[in-house]
């Protein structure tokens, strides 16, 4: 028979359509690295959200698999190369997160905008400011989109409303302006935008992308968002484009260093938390309770397409 191993938190969807499609599944969310080592290689598929990367040390021990589901968009946690030279399937579910961080990126936006954590830090401490916190308006701003997949397209469709001129660029992809986004150049991003939001996967290409010399060419002072992956930006190149003013606000639901300790340990953290031109999220863009059920939703319907 064959066998799913499900290794993170998923919603049960997935599990009941895997079975009723034939498929025997082990759901095991609190399972660890080294236990799914030990038993991997009876399975045809696994599915996994975040928990570890599925490297080389998985992929040799997986001698039976056939595909790996990603409960999420990016598949940086997976060696695409192996998969590939073995002829793995990957699937992910975009399309299943793609509205919650559209939304979250929007929400992150506009608390920049007119400063919402600090007016709020500042009246829990008796502080009355209405001149200190005075905001912006989205209206006539040009936004610009970097990556126009699923994430990118989902952000412009929640700017629909505001008015607001939206340029995209993606280097990959030409031939895609929609009723929500025009495509420009990245020049026209850098020279007119008042507003950058990155919405591209994390690949050797991306690592880093985002760095001093990045924020230089920019033209007029952003507000800069950042729900695709930490690991894309310098953040000491976001706390020098703060200080000097190409940065008016920082929205970062994903930081080059994540999760504690670790993040404790970074040597801009204390600069970057104490910042009160920045609000951080703890990477939950894309994760809402009916994201929950959207991912696992897609990931059904793609495991169904697959012919093994």
């Amino acid at each position: 028979m064959k066998k799913i191993l499900i290794v993170d938190d998923l919603h049960p969807y997935f599990k009941e359509q895997a079975i009723a499609m034939g498929y025997h599944v082990d759901d095991e969310p609190q399972i660890t690295r080294q236990q799914t080592l030990a038993k991997i290689k009876d399975y045809t598929g696994i599915a996994v959200r975040t928990k570890f990367r599925i490297d080389a040390e998985v992929f040799a021990a997986a001698t039976q698999l056939k595909f790996v589901a990603r409960a999420g968009a990016g598949l940086d946690n997976i060696d695409d190369q192996i998969a590939f030279e073995r002829n793995i399937e990957l699937i992910n579910a975009p399309e299943g997160n793609c509205d919650a961080v559209g939304e979250h990126a929007t929400g992150l936006l506009l608390s920049l905008m007119n400063n919402f954590r600090k007016a709020d830090m500042e009246i829990r401490n008796g502080i009355w400011d209405r001149e200190g916190n005075r905001g912006y308006e989205l209206k006539g701003k040009k936004v610009g989109i970097i990556g126009y997949g699923f994430m990118g397209q989902s952000f412009a469709k929640k700017l629909a409303g505001f008015e607001v001129d939206v340029m995209a660029y993606d280097k990959y992809k030409t031939g895609f302006s929609d009723a929500f986004a025009r495509e420009v150049s990245m020049e026209e991003i850098v020279k007119h935008c008042d507003v950058l939001s990155l919405h591209i996967p994390l690949t050797t290409e991306t690592r880093q992308m985002v760095d001093e010399e990045y924020f230089f060419h920019f033209k007029k002072p952003i507000f800069f968002i950042n729900t695709a992956r930490g690991e894309i930006v310098n953040t000491t190149a976001v706390l020098g484009a703060l200080a000097s003013g190409k940065i008016l606000g920082a929205g970062l639901d994903v930081l080059q260093t994540e999760k504690f300790p670790a993040l404790q340990e970074a040597d801009w953290y204390d600069e970057l938390k104490k910042n009160e031109k920045v609000i951080l999220t703890p990477h939950v863009g894309g994760w809402t309770f009916d994201s929950y059920r959207k991912i696992s939703e897609v990931l059904a319907e793609k495991l169904s397409g697959l012919n093994f």
